[in-house]
């Protein structure tokens, strides 16, 4: 019988697992629990190639080496189980992924994919590649407004990969466009691997998505570029769409002004209202086509103004008017609680020298001229009350503000340089179908990195968008919240039983020392920073050919996070770079969940072998971005470091 290839490669990995667990067993003098620890890992990785459930595969391999570590003892066994079990479900983090999921296949289920696809296509027809373009920016909005990727692969492959073949797009490409970008939602925000990664490791959540959020922009815009590079030096692969497909029909009221698709709007719109040839178009319908013109302007103005405000304005010292305890200076003993310390002025003074005490229910004498200047304030403090300078309430806008007043002013001007009718009717389809999707993105990661939410109740209101959105375009039936409803299960269900599964592993394998062993091995290498660093990206892209991201995140980043605090690695800017590499695991076959979840709805003349292929440039603008970002880890902890630090 002949074995395929991929089998082939599955069981040279079993293989090589096997023997390594056998030669490490073999050659030292005596065994000890630590090397059980280090056959446990090796026997859980083969376990899950053959097939086995993750969850249950963790769960049962911590408990039958736990068993052999208590010597036996099954009711220590049981009481390690219960407590490693008790301790992922206390963990409120997770609330987040059911709400998170939810929202995402409701928004799934609003059909809204559909439309946004063919705004893009339309919006970016003179751009080379600008059917691959279009689906990567649908993939990115949808993948961030989702999270799930089998889901965005397979809607994709259904409606953009005919529309690509059919326009003579490269088979390759087109596959390669689709799975890359529908891997785009495991790293950015909302994630389910970002939170698994904060609660695996310790990590904010807010700090993680606001750290994901660039270097995800960051890869979208490589693998744009990627595309518009392979367009311009090969055409045939990637062929420009024809005047047909880029075509837009104007509506009845439009055409009657009289009116062109190239006729510039706003000039055209501001004749209409006082022309005589058009009175058979309402004014209601010419003023609405000018406050469509005019909202990005107004939008924009608005926004700067707002954020000017904000970034210019110093907001004032908080001063307390309580000394803090322990802080004074006061070395008196305090009066016993029967008797005033209050003396008297002008008395004559006890044999002591002191003021006589004046007894309960006496008045003191009132004080003379000659006393108050005894308690007038000293001779230096009015010079330095008047000496200082007075607060300053503004300061210079900081640099990122002109930035991004510069990007968004441009793209403003830009907007309106070229608005024909045909382009005003592209924004209002992206009106209907983009920006629904971006007030949710926003709604639901500003209420977060803005501290005005935490991730679970901003999870909470996403689940409470998806069900607007399903209901604003006549999509909430009850077939569509029960389905929904029931894949939030099954989903968020698989994520807890891996964590629980990860909580006992982790668990048993600390108990039997392999954590320790571990730690011991690496640092008796004498690795830099810099070589400790590689060495683990390299680890983490080998270990997803195999296996998939979450069997990664929940069996070895408990490996890897104790060893951060050696080598002096942020393990905020270590998540960022393992969802980067995580990436890879969609695409890496022969585990390469993308590439089956689009073989399961492309034509049938597509093969596997070609999708493989149109991945393989993606994992290397995969492998680019990760350089990127350890070159310059600011461009994923300037906005965490901005906003928390």
């Amino acid at each position: 019988m002949k074995l395929r290839k991929e089998l082939w490669f599955g069981f040279s990995i079993m293989a090589l697992v096997v023997g390594s667990a056998a030669w490490l067993l073999l050659s030292v003098d005596q065994i000890t629990n630590g090397h059980l620890g280090l056959l446990m890992l090796s026997l859980v990785v083969v376990a899950i190639m053959l097939g086995f459930p993750t969850a249950f595969t963790l769960m049962g391999m911590g408990m039958i080496f736990t068993w052999f570590a208590y010597d036996h003892d099954i009711q220590r066994t049981l009481n390690l189980m219960v407590q490693a079990a008790y301790k992922s479900m206390a963990n409120d983090v997770l609330i987040a992924i059911p709400l998170f999921v939810f929202m995402g296949y409701l928004v799934e289920r609003a059909s809204l994919i559909e439309q946004l696809f063919k705004s893009m296509h339309l919006a970016m027809a003179r751009i080379p590649g600008s059917l691959a373009v279009a689906t990567l920016a649908t993939c990115t909005i949808f993948a961030t407004a989702t999270g799930i990727v089998g889901a965005v692969v397979t809607l994709m492959g259904l409606l953009a990969l005919p529309a690509m073949l059919r326009a003579g797009y490269s088979t390759p490409l087109a596959a390669g466009a689709i799975t890359a970008g529908g891997c785009l939602g495991i790293l950015l925000p909302p994630s389910v691997l970002l939170i698994l990664y904060g609660a695996t490791a310790g990590v904010s959540v807010v700090q993680l998505y606001a750290g994901a959020f660039f270097p995800g922009l960051m890869l979208a815009c490589l693998y744009f570029g990627y595309v518009v590079l392979v367009a311009k030096l090969k055409p045939q692969w990637a062929p420009p769409l024809p005047a047909s497909e880029r075509h837009v029909d104007l509506p009845a009221p439009t055409l009657a002004l009289p009116a062109v698709q190239r006729d510039y709007a706003p000039r055209r719109l501001l004749q209409a209202l006082k022309g005589r040839r058009n009175a058979s178009v309402s004014l209601r319908f010419i003023l609405g086509q000018l406050a469509l013109v005019l909202m990005p302007g107004v939008l924009f103005v608005a926004f700067a103004s707002y954020t000017w405000q904000a970034v210019t304005t110093v907001p004032p010292e908080e001063v307390y008017a309580i000394q803090p305890i322990g802080f004074g200076d006061n070395t008196e003993e305090e009066a016993p609680l029967y008797e005033s310390t209050l003396s008297v002025p002008g008395s004559e003074e006890a044999e002591d020298g002191e003021a006589p005490l004046v007894a309960l229910g006496e008045e003191p004498q009132a004080l003379g001229s000659g006393d108050a200047a005894a308690v007038a304030e000293p001779p230096g403090a009015a010079e330095v009350l008047s000496d200082e300078a007075p607060q300053a309430t503004k300061q210079p806008a900081p640099t990122w503000w002109w930035v991004m007043f510069s990007l968004f002013g441009a793209a403003t001007v830009l907007f309106y340089l070229f608005l024909s009718f045909a382009r005003l009717e592209i924004f209002k389809m992206l009106l209907s179908s983009f920006f629904p999707l971006l007030v949710l993105i926003l709604a639901v990661l500003g209420s977060i990195v803005f501290g005005l939410c935490t991730p679970t109740e901003a999870a909470a209101l996403g689940a409470l968008g998806g069900f607007l959105l399903a209901a604003a375009y006549r999509r909430l039936t009850f077939s569509v919240v029960k389905e929904s409803v029931f894949l939030t299960a099954k989903t968020s269900a698989m994520v807890c039983w891996l964590f629980v599964g990860s909580a006992i592993f982790s668990a048993a394998f600390a108990l039997l020392g392999g954590q320790e062993l571990i730690e011991r091995w690496v640092l008796s290498m004498n690795l830099s920073k810099v070589e400790f660093m590689i060495l683990a990206q390299i680890v983490i892209f080998l270990l997803g050919w195999p296996l998939e991201w979450t069997e990664i995140i929940v069996i070895f980043m408990p490996i890897f996070i104790p060893l951060l605090s050696h080598f002096g690695v942020d393990p905020l800017f270590f998540g960022l770079l393992v969802a980067l590499n995580l990436q890879t695991a969609f695409l890496s076959p022969p585990v390469a969940m993308s590439a089956f979840y689009l073989k399961g709805v492309a034509p049938s003349h597509v093969t596997l072998n070609q999708i493989f292929l149109g991945m393989i440039p993606f994992m290397g603008i995969q492998l680019l971005a990760i350089v990127l970002l350890y070159m310059w880890p600011q461009i994923g902890m300037w906005l965490p470091e901005l906003l928390y630090r």
